[in-house]
Formats: C-alpha cells, structure tokens, sequence
C-alpha cells in the first residue's frame, strides 16, 4: 500500500495529509492524525489536550499502515463521508457538538450573497431579527 494525497475537512476545515488507501480504507499515520487533527492515541485511549475517548478495540484502529480514518470517526462518534476513490473525507461535529450548538441558537457565521452579489454576514445581524430565504434547484 503507497502512500497518498489525502484531503480531510475536519468540521470545515481542510486539510492536505498522506494516508495509505486499500479498497475503502484510509488510514493515517499516528503522527498526521496528531498534526492534523489533535488527536494522540495513547495507553488510555484517544486524547486531545484533557480529554480522552477509550478505545475498545485498537487493533482494529491501528496497525502497520496506521490509524483507520473510519473506526477513529467511530471512537469519537463523528460522522464521515469517505470517498476513497476522490481520494477526500468529511469528518463532522459529533451529535453532542451539534447539540450544543443547536441549543445556544446562535447560527454558525456563513457570508452569503444577497441578490445583488453582496456578501452579508449572518454575525452582523446578531441580536436582529432577519429574514433567510434558501433554494436549491434540486
């Protein structure tokens, strides 16, 4: 298995990383998973600055290529959209993460054209009331 370019968007953010695909499975290097997205797997488990997730079966998270992109995204209970071919995944918030967000209601800050083409930004209108209309064609 080669090593090759990996586009990972962690939460919306990308990120350029080498990972070895075989078939549907990516996996990372410990060190690029560290780098790329703070998490270290140690004797406790997955961690991240304090906190730590245990990992029940590292075996099947780690190996000789290294760590698998899916079963880290199940250990943290995130969801991922893996296309292997592409080769590119999503990793998103986890339902807690969203949760928190949802029950703050405050909207996540996205700039937006309006009809004329000028950007907006849903932050200036914090504490307003506004009106947000959505289409898509599909």
């Amino acid at each position: 298995m080669s090593e090759t370019n990996f586009t990972l968007i962690d939460d919306g953010r990308s990120i350029d990383v080498a990972a070895h695909i075989s078939g549907e499975r990516v996996r990372l290097s410990p060190e690029t998973v560290r780098q790329a997205l703070g998490w270290e797997l140690k004797p406790e488990g997955l961690c991240r600055e304090a906190v730590c997730v245990p990992v029940r079966d590292r075996a099947a998270l780690l190996d000789a290529d290294g760590i698998d992109l899916a079963g880290l995204a199940r250990a943290l209970q995130r969801p991922l959209a893996l296309d292997a071919g592409e080769p590119a995944a999503y990793l998103a918030a986890s339902a807690a993460e969203r949760g928190a967000q949802l029950a703050s209601l405050q909207a996540p800050d996205v700039t937006l054209p309006d009809l004329a083409g000028r950007p907006h930004r849903i932050s200036d209108y914090r504490g307003k009331k506004a009106l947000l209309v959505a289409y898509a064609s599909w």
